[in-house]
């Protein structure tokens, strides 16, 4: 992968349910799409839409140039633009795991090859919640004690019984992230939610390493190799 697709984002979230198709249909046991927004929205669960205020703090939102856009995905409000690095992977993984161990195993699937490409640039990237950001979780993947990647899962069933994930992760490279936060802050002031998120819980790449996008060269690569430890290749989407 020389570079990451470049997609709308209502495109790239398609892009994704597609990607899942193919894994559920059974076409391939494993595959992952990195691209890159071209524009901006803010990207939220469908249940976010049943929230009173919601239309309210839709326009609020698309008045700042962030319309909203839905995914299927769970979690919280998540900023998309051309700042952002997406790497969405989707899987098979054994009916036999328990519920608890088939998340975590989806989401180190997903972050412990973006750990190794981090530490490949002599960083020490970390797993962990991190107050004050959005979408928090414990599988967020940080640098120095902030946010850089935020994470998240879709299940489906197959006929035959076999488990498919799509896991999802966003990867902050440019610095954008007063804008950010000004419009999540703005959607849940419109739906007289009280959560509040901080800029300063979160970083970007480039405030670590320099030309942060001509690093990406090389990431889906990583995925290939963990893909081998425990099945086969996992095909990458052009």
């Amino acid at each position: 992968m020389s570079a990451p697709r470049r997609l709308g984002v209502e495109a790239g979230l398609e892009a994704e349910r597609q990607l899942l198709a193919r894994v559920h249909a059974g076409e391939v046991d494993g595959a992952l799409l990195c691209w890159r927004p071209t524009d901006r929205a803010l990207v939220m669960p469908r249940r976010l839409a049943r929230l009173p205020g919601f239309l309210a703090a839709e326009a609020d939102c698309g008045a700042l140039g962030w319309p909203v856009a839905l995914r299927d995905t769970g979690g919280e409000p998540v900023p998309q633009s051309p700042a952002v690095l997406n790497v969405a992977l989707a899987v098979a993984l054994p009916p036999e795991e328990g519920e608890r161990e088939r998340i975590e195993a989806a989401y180190l699937r997903l972050c412990e090859p973006l750990c190794d490409w981090l530490r490949g640039f002599g960083l020490v990237p970390g797993l962990g919640e991190v107050p004050g950001a959005f979408c928090d979780g414990r599988f967020n993947v940080t640098l120095g004690r902030r946010k850089l990647v935020g994470t998240a899962q879709r299940w489906r069933r197959t006929g035959d019984g076999r488990l498919v994930v799509l896991v999802h992760g966003a990867l902050l490279m440019e610095d954008e992230r007063e804008a950010m936060v000004e419009v999540v802050n703005r959607f849940y002031q419109g739906c007289g939610l009280d959560t509040r998120c901080r800029a300063d819980s979160h970083v970007a790449l480039e405030e670590w390493l320099s030309a942060p996008w001509s690093r990406v060269e090389g990431l889906a690569s990583l995925f290939g190799r963990g893909w081998r430890r425990s099945g086969p290749p996992c095909d990458v989407a052009a």
